[in-house]
């Protein structure tokens, strides 16, 4: 009886005024010996149950973000002539990668309130524990500027487009020096900087064929890794030995 009345109060709930309906360009992303990186294009629309109302400002922010790590991160100091490592703060858990794509500027798609609740922006998707010294803020900006260099962290303001508040597209790069992984696809939907609606799905990205092999027997078969390693350079010395022998002659 009572899961039929808990039935019956949720369906009689209102619907949701707007809903996000996702596509992606691709479900995976293969990892190979001639991988340069890859595109993902994140397209999708916006369902209603009714005509769109003026009741605020729409906006679209798309998040791709890669499995979490923890990193140190140190600061040198020059002791006696000698850069030394000096402090040193644990980052508990940073993206590997992180991309953040709005439809307009960042501060009229999405309030700070939002932005401290749903972890949105890249320094909120930083989580620093266990520091050491004060001024840990210091420490997460320069892995931030580390990682930007890199392209494994993108802020890209006004980069996707929406048109008619009704559908939307966004095109994300990654980089070559991918970590293996599920990266989670994060959609928002805000009216005012508010969050209305979101949606979430997963992209796997793996080695394959030869690559994804030799992952396997060099974290399986460590022995035989390194036996067959060192067969092929011996391999490979003696071939280049014998050719630099005939080219003597």
């Amino acid at each position: 009886m009572l899961r039929l009345l808990s039935l019956l109060l949720l369906l009689a709930l209102p619907a949701k005024a707007e809903e996000i309906v996702l596509g992606l360009s691709r479900d995976a992303v293969a990892i190979t010996a001639t991988f340069e990186g890859s595109d993902i294009l994140v397209f999708g629309a916006i369902k209603r149950e009714a005509p769109i109302v003026d009741d605020g400002n729409l906006g679209v922010i798309v998040t791709v973000a890669g499995p979490d790590r923890s990193v140190l991160v140190r600061r040198k100091a020059r002791r006696a002539g000698i850069w030394v490592n000096t402090d040193a703060v644990e980052v508990d858990a940073a993206p590997s990668f992180y991309a953040v794509a709005t439809s307009g500027p960042l501060n009229e798609v999405l309030s700070d309130t939002e932005d401290l609740r749903y972890r949105i922006t890249i320094p909120r998707a930083i989580r620093s524990v266990g520091a050491t010294v004060p001024d840990t803020v210091a420490f997460t900006q320069a892995l931030m500027r580390i990682r930007t260099n890199e392209q494994l962290y993108q802020m890209l303001e006004g980069e996707v487009d929406l048109e008619e508040e009704t559908l939307f597209r966004a095109e994300i790069t990654l980089p070559a020096n991918l970590t293996e992984g599920d990266y989670e696809a994060h959609i928002f939907l805000t009216r005012d900087g508010r969050v209305i609606d979101e949606y979430i799905t997963t992209i796997p990205v793996q080695k394959v064929g030869l690559e994804r092999w030799l992952y396997n027997l060099a974290h399986e078969q460590a022995f035989l890794y390194g036996l067959m390693s060192l067969a092929i350079a011996i391999a490979a010395g003696w071939t280049a030995s014998a050719a630099f022998t005939l080219l003597r002659r």
